[in-house]
């Protein structure tokens, strides 16, 4: 009888896993970028993007506008070093998120905002075209 773990790990570190839950340790995780909870909502001025990113200067990250395309990217350092993790929920590192627009943007009217932890990005809606009625006989017929 052939068993595979469903986390696709090899026997051996499944086995560790499984022991360090047993004694209420959470197993490493692999190396991977991680991706700071981000909020992505519309009102009637615009689109807001929100990430919680704490422990990050304004220096850490940046912000970039390629028409529709709004990507934020930066590094969060680890403050302290540590020798043994018990648990390791804090992400540090890279990250990068890509939020995609429902219209064009003007850069320089992007307004961001970074206050207690949380990077505040406003994009605000494009000025309305104008358009005008028409209205039957007021045209210039060609006869």
């Amino acid at each position: 009888m052939v068993v595979k773990s469903r986390t696709g790990a090899p026997d051996w570190l499944q086995t560790r896993t499984e022991v360090w839950r047993a004694v209420g340790w959470t197993a490493p995780r692999p190396a991977r970028p991680w991706q700071p909870p981000t909020d992505v909502y519309e009102n009637e001025e615009g689109v807001v993007v929100r990430l919680e990113i704490a422990g990050m200067a304004a220096e850490d990250f940046s912000i970039t506008l390629d028409e529709r395309r709004l990507v934020i990217e930066g590094i969060r350092q680890d403050p302290e070093p540590k020798q043994t993790y018990y648990q390791m929920e804090i992400g540090y590192g890279e990250f990068h998120v890509e939020v995609y627009l429902p219209w064009i943007v003007d850069p320089d009217c992007v307004e961001a905002t970074y206050e207690n932890g949380f990077l505040r990005v406003f994009v605000p809606r494009p000025p309305a075209c104008r358009v005008r009625p028409v209205i039957p006989g007021n045209r210039e017929e060609s006869g």
